[in-house]
Formats: C-alpha cells, structure tokens, sequence
C-alpha cells in the first residue's frame, strides 16, 4: 500500500506542472504587485481559484475595497445562464425541490452556509432573501432574466423562481427562435399553466419542445398574430393530447390545418379550437370534457358535416356543460342531432351564424333542454315566435340570451322577452333592429344571407323599444340602424352599448338607469352623444327629488325649501351628494 505522504508529494507534484492563476483568490485583483488584505476563513479550503468562476462571482468582504473584475473568458449567452449555473445546478434542484416549489417565498433556514470565500454573500445588496424573493417575482420572464445577470444573489434567486413558477405567459416575436421558448420552458419544470402569443409560426416543433419540457402541463393556450400561421396537423395534436395524461384545458387559435383529427384523454374538460376548416373527421374520446368551443372558418368552401360531429359528440361526452359551436354550415338537422344526443347536464348552448336555424330548431331545444342558463342564436333566422317560445320554456332559469344579428325579430320580440324572463342579465341584440337600407362593411363580410333576407324586411324602420327590468345589467343595442326610440328603466343596468345607432333621436332617448357606468355610443350622431352625457350626468337629479314633501288631502304636493344657506348638512343628506358625485362613462372609441 502507497504512503500517504508520498500520495500527497506526488498529487502537488502533478498540481505544479499546471499553470496557476494570474488572479487572487479571494478578492479575484491581479496577484502582480497585490497584496490581499481579506482574510480566509478557518472552515474554508484555501485552493486554486478558477478563472471562469471568478468572471462571474461577487465577493462579500467586511471592508468594501474597489475591486478591478476581469472580463469573462466568454460571452454571456442571451436567454440562458453561463457555465456556473451548470456547475451548481444540482444542489439548487435539490433545495427547489424540498423547500421552495410550490412556496411564494424563500425559506432562510434551507439555504447552506458556503464554504467558498466566493460565496460568503448570496445577496450583494445586503436585502432579506424573502424580499428580494417578493421584488423579482413581479418582474416579467425578459426581466427577470436580466436581474439574473447583476450578481450571484439574484441569479440563485431567480433560479428559485423560475422554479417554482406554475404560470408562464409569453410573447414570442417573429425573429426569435424555438430556443427561446425551450429556454424558458427549461428553467420552468414545475409549470402547470402556459400561454403563448405567438408572432411567429407554430409548427410541430413548438409543440415536441412544450411536450418535452412541461411534463405535468394541464392549462395551455396559444394564440396567434395576423403574421403568424398554426402550422399543426390533426395527427401531432392527437398525439399531443393522448401523452399529456395531466392536460385539463387546451386552447388553440389558427387551427385550419388540421384536416382531421382523434383527440382521445381522460382528463381532457377544456377545448377551444378556432379557425378550424374543411375537416374530415372529428373524433372525441374524452369522457370528462365539460366545455367545448369551436368555431369554423367563414367561407362558403367549409364542407365541414356538423350533423355526424355532433352525432360523435353525444356518444362519447355526456357530461358536456358548455357548448358553443360557429359555423355557417349550421341548420336543423345539426339542432336535431344534438336533441338525440340527451345531454342532460347542458347548461350553455351557443349557435352562431347558423342562417338555417328556425323556429322549429327553437321548438326542439327548449323540449330536450329546459334548464339552459345561456342562449345564444345570434346569426340565425328565428323570429318573435321562437322568442315566445323561448319565454315560455326558461322563465326561471335563462339569463343570457343573445339573439345578434337576427333580421327577423324585432322590438317586439325584444320588449316580451325582457318582460317575460326575470331572470335576465345580459341581452345581446346587436345588428337586429336595422335599417336595411343602411350599408355596414362588417355585415357584409360576416353575414350575407342574412343581408339578402334582410332586404325584404322593410318595416323594420324606425322602430320603438321599451325596456323595464328589474334585474338587467348588460345591454348591446350595436349596431341597430332601425332604431328611433329608446326608454329604459332598469335600476341594475351598468353597461350599454349604442354604438352605431344612427337614426336613434336625442330627443326620443331616455335613460332610466342610476346604477350605469358605460355607455359605448361610437358612431353615433353628435346630438345624440350630447343627449347621452346630459342624462348620465343628472340620472339623479332626474329620477328623484330628494326635497322633503307632503301631499295634501286636494291632491296637490307641498315641497319644503330647502335651506340654501344653511351651514351643515345633515348625515343622510351627505351620503346623498357622495352619491350624486358617482359619474357614469361614454365611450367613443
């Protein structure tokens, strides 16, 4: 067996056929002409320092002297940190892992006492470990990777939070590269919920590189710019969905090229897919979805068959809640396919644009689904009859009905729905009440049959709408060019939405509504615009004077004066004009 002297003799000998360094060890100066004045600490090892790690490392001493750094060996890469990061990245995984992965701040008492004189001082500016933790979580992902960059405190920091973040939101430009996000995604391994603006194009290897990197993803939600272009297939989206056995909620915008799909999960309750077109097959195997959004390109072109999707989608999702279906290919027989489906807990129906959607759709779903919360027909050809239908059947369980570009309802139908469904919240009537003669670029690209139709309406010029509801709050009148005369009486109405009323009169407007905050009147006349502001403004005054009065036995009412030059006023008086000073809204963008 080898001494251990001459093991040791013979390690220094090897040690000294190496070139030292031409800096200290411990402050990182020049040793040329240098003498240090810090002092080494008994529990440390004096040893060789190397120049990469003093490149890159601050030095805490007890007196601050002015210190020269040496400029790295390489240059710091832009989205991800240097090599010391790599050499250190194991025993911060293991302190993220049992103390800080799902905390929202840093636990002092986890964090080891460095033995290296390098890491004598985790934070240069000498802050709490749990404030500097509550500082940089507020910056954004690029800002936090710069505060990475300003000593080793922040980055350990920052290492910790990117950690321990479950919620990633990001924009992707046109000219960054997939390492981008993959960086990101990297520093993030315990990541549950992930949205994306992508500028960029997002193809299958944004999709292998978000499946690799975030095991345990359950929400994810990508949204694309006018430039940029959902390059994925109905087969790698499959297979997305059935590998990522944790996914809850999938959101997908720009989807028109995937031609046909098979989406089969277990835990799988969210999907929204937009743009979708020309589909051949659309399969759903997910017995937990809950909530389903499609919606379909508006192009004459789509021979999308809705009527078997349907079909597919009430044998194999049963305990669908949510529904909400856009497609110009809409009619009966797709309403009918969705009556036989039977699902019973169906609380929100939505059919859009579906021009070939009569009464007798309406007939067929009040009788299947008589506990629906929301209604939405907007684009479809119901008239009055449906609306009676649909008061008769959800009196005391609708309250969102949205009934937007309907040419044959009128104010009528509008006025006995609001009457008969107490209930009612929100009320979408847009484009309904319009003057046909009247040219609006948006309809014409969005609906042209329901122009054509339209045509033939010729009664529905200036028309009268009265609206008394007790329990009202959102109105959209959008939009409504045959409109001439509005009056409403609803105390809880907060939002209204006039915009391109045009023929509406300033003098045949009355708003009866104290609790509202937003009027949208773009495109709307000047006088009208006046009219709006002067009522908003003294809704108050207007409705009811506050002065104290009796009635007498003659019939005539007595009004006591107030007292003008009294000094103080009365508590509730006070109350009242802390009221009065509440000013609604009018938005003209």
């Amino acid at each position: 067996m080898q001494h251990p002297t001459t093991h040791s003799s013979a390690a220094d000998s090897k040690r000294g056929k190496k070139r030292g360094s031409y800096n200290c060890g411990r402050c990182g100066q020049p040793k040329k002409g240098h003498n240090c004045n810090i002092k080494t600490p008994t529990s440390a090892t004096v040893t060789p320092a190397d120049p990469s790690l003093t490149a890159v490392s601050v030095i805490s001493a007890p007196t601050p002297l002015p210190v020269t750094r040496q400029a790295p060996s390489h240059l710091r890469r832009a989205l991800s940190f240097d090599d010391f990061d790599d050499r250190t990245g194991a025993m911060d995984a293991v302190a993220a892992e049992q103390d800080l992965l799902r905390n929202d701040r840093v636990d002092e008492d986890s964090v080891e006492e460095p033995s290296d004189p390098l890491d004598l001082d985790l934070d240069s500016c000498g802050l709490p470990a749990s404030l500097m933790w509550e500082i940089l979580k507020r910056l954004p992902p690029a800002g936090l990777l710069s505060a990475a960059k300003v000593c080793k405190g922040w980055r350990e920091t920052a290492r910790r939070l990117w950690r321990a973040a479950e919620e990633l939101k990001l924009r992707v430009p046109a000219s960054v590269h997939v390492g981008f996000v993959a960086s990101m995604l990297q520093k993030c391994p315990g990541i549950l919920r992930l949205s994306l603006r992508m500028e960029t194009d997002f193809d299958s290897t944004m999709l292998a590189c978000i499946a690799f990197s975030c095991p345990n993803l359950e929400h994810m939600e990508v949204s694309t710019s006018d430039t940029a272009a959902n390059r994925i297939n109905g087969d790698e989206l499959g297979r997305f969905v059935a590998d990522k056995r944790s996914l809850k909620s999938l959101k997908l915008e720009g989807c028109s090229s995937l031609g046909g799909f098979v989406l089969c999960s277990s835990s799988l309750c969210t999907l929204w897919l937009s743009d979708l077109h020309c589909l051949s097959k659309m399969v759903f195997n997910c017995p937990q979805l809950r909530e389903i959004s499609l919606e379909f390109s508006r192009v004459e072109s789509d021979v999308t068959d809705l009527t078997t999707m349907i079909e597919g989608l009430g044998r194999s999702c049963l305990r669908l809640q949510n529904i909400h279906i856009a497609s110009m290919r809409l009619s009966h027989a797709a309403v009918l396919a969705l009556t036989a489906a039977q699902m019973r807990e169906l609380r929100m129906l939505s059919l859009v644009l579906g021009s070939e959607i009569t009464d007798a759709s309406v007939a067929a779903i009040a009788s299947t689904y008589p506990n629906l919360e929301l209604l939405d027909l907007s684009g479809s050809g119901i008239s009055d009859s449906g609306i009676g239908m649909i008061c008769n059947v959800f009196p005391e369980t609708l309250s969102r009905l949205l009934l937007a570009l309907c040419p044959n309802v009128t104010s009528s139908g509008i006025q006995f729905a609001t009457a008969q469904l107490p209930l009612l919240e929100l009320m979408d009537c847009g484009m309904t009440i319009c003057d046909p003669d009247s040219q609006n670029p948006t309809t014409d690209t969005i609906n042209c049959k329901l122009q054509k139709t339209s045509d033939a309406n010729l009664h529905l010029i200036n028309q009268k709408l009265i609206i008394k509801h007790s329990r009202l709050r959102k109105l959209s009148l959008w939009g409504c060019s045959g409109l001439d005369a509005l009056y409403l009486n609803c105390p809880q109405l907060n939002d209204l939405n006039l915009n391109s009323c045009r023929n509406l009169h300033p003098e045949r407007i009355l708003l009866h509504c104290p609790a509202l905050e937003n009027v949208h009147a773009s495109g709307c006349q000047d006088m009208l615009i006046g009219a709006i502001q002067s009522q908003v403004c003294n809704a108050f005054s207007i409705m009811d004077n506050h002065s104290p009065s009796k009635r007498l036995p003659d019939g005539s009412k007595r009004v006591q004066v107030p007292h003008l030059l009294g000094g103080e006023l009365h508590e509730p008086e006070k109350k009242r004009r802390k009221i009065e000073r509440r000013l609604c809204n009018v938005l003209l963008d």
